[in-house]
């Protein structure tokens, strides 16, 4: 197969570039199954949509003026799952394939670095990499449909398109805003990630969210901000206590109307001052609701579009060599990239899949990384019935969760917990 390269979409150029040794953007997508996985009919799986997925199957190229995706002719090495979620990949890892595709029992999960694709783009790959697995493994024929796709057919172009280049408005929004609080604690040894995972009904979150009258990521980004608000009471330096902002990044091709397997979303802060007195929970859930119906309008996002895109447009920044580029990039990063939210909720949503496929699935998951200056995050997905909330950290500090699913206890949601440390 000729090879291919891609430009980094817009969101996909920063995390070259703000990469460390120690760290860098990567989240993972899993479908856990009821039987074992056999990891051989995985990798016939995997090999057999390398051409269906050309913008999946990729290593991280370095030119001249940018980075860019160049084509994979094979699938990775299927591995069996080890030490623990979201491991850093190095440079000479990225420079081999962008991805991971890992099994451990009756588990399949993937890897992506985030220049690769954002959470819809990964998730949609994960279910059509366990709709050929079971394909294979059972012996069954699944038919097209939703996000499930023939893998012997050829790559649509919607879906290897870079679509911030083609929403964007006449002008641009600006990105000033005020700095958020900063979440703090002991780094944890060798860089692991502490995964702790709540299990609530879908239903009575839906059911609590629609009492507020307020969305779900709403909901959950109003009590989220409740536990940063009582962390930062007990902080011992009161300078430093300010706004409490959350970070939700916003699925732009429900938006736009637009498709694609690359990266397409931005991400919105919402929150408040705590400085100016009391909130109730009512008025907090008011809050993070109407700030994200009002910062999500098309109009609004096409002219957040506009600011990023310009910058990638302008003849100068074009024509500057890649390392002078990359201390620029890492400079603006630094200074507005990590310090106007406290952390991210990325709420997936409600997964679904052929019926076909369906009765041999236990459940999905989502979990992204920490980012590199915060240490906490949170990733939701719902899946028949249950959501499943996973908040990861790299510090040793539990305290964040246990305030977070305490209070959606104290709401009457009942919260079953699970953890990838004993």
């Amino acid at each position: 197969m000729r090879k291919q390269w891609y430009r980094l979409d817009n969101a996909a150029l920063i995390f070259p570039a703000v990469m460390r040794k120690n760290w860098n953007n990567v989240f993972r997508v899993s479908a856990t199954l009821k039987d074992q996985v056999d990891p051989e009919t995985l990798s016939r799986a995997a090999s057999d949509l390398v051409k269906r997925f050309p913008t999946v199957f990729v290593r991280l190229r370095t030119g001249f003026f940018w980075y860019y995706l160049e084509t994979l002719n094979e699938a990775p090495p299927v591995e069996e799952d080890y030490a623990w979620p979201l491991t850093p990949m190095t440079r000479r890892k990225l420079k081999k394939c962008c991805i991971r595709i890992l099994y451990y029992q009756n588990r399949i999960a993937v890897e992506f670095f985030h220049s690769v694709t954002d959470g819809t783009g990964g998730m949609a790959f994960l279910q059509n990499l366990t709709a050929r697995y079971l394909a294979l493994k059972e012996g069954i024929d699944i038919p097209p449909g939703g996000n499930i796709v023939d893998p012997a057919e050829a790559p649509k172009a919607e879906e290897t398109r870079d679509c911030f280049q083609l929403c964007g408005a006449e002008v641009s929004v600006s990105r000033r805003e005020e700095n958020a609080y900063r979440l703090r604690g002991n780094p944890e040894e060798d860089f692991f990630r502490h995964i702790v995972t709540g299990i609530v009904p879908t239903e009575t979150l839906l059911e609590k969210a629609h009492a507020e009258k307020v969305t779900v990521t709403a909901y959950l980004s109003a009590v989220m901000a409740e536990a940063v608000l009582a962390r930062q009471k007990e902080d011992p330096e009161p300078g430093r206590r300010g706004h409490i902002k959350i970070t939700v990044p916003v699925n732009l091709r429900k938006t736009f109307g637009m498709n694609t397997m690359r990266n397409f979303t931005l991400a919105v802060n919402i929150g408040f001052d705590p400085r100016l007195g009391e909130y109730s929970h009512e008025e907090i859930c008011r809050l993070m609701y109407h700030q994200l119906a009002a910062e999500t309008i098309r109009q609004k996002m096409a002219g957040r579009v506009t600011t990023n895109v310009e910058l990638q447009r302008s003849v100068p920044l074009r024509l500057i060599p890649l390392p002078v580029k990359t201390l620029a990039m890492r400079l603006v990063y630094a200074l507005s990239g990590e310090s106007k939210g406290c952390l991210n909720i990325s709420n997936m949503g409600q997964v679904s899949v052929p019926d076909s496929i369906g009765k041999y699935i236990e459940r999905f998951d989502f979990v992204i990384g920490v980012q590199y200056s915060y240490p906490n995050n949170c990733s939701v997905v719902s899946w028949q019935g249950k959501t499943y909330i996973s908040m990861i950290r790299g510090i040793r500090d539990s305290e964040l969760e246990r305030l977070f699913f305490t209070r959606l206890v104290e709401e009457g949601i009942p919260v079953e917990i699970e953890s990838n440390r004993r």
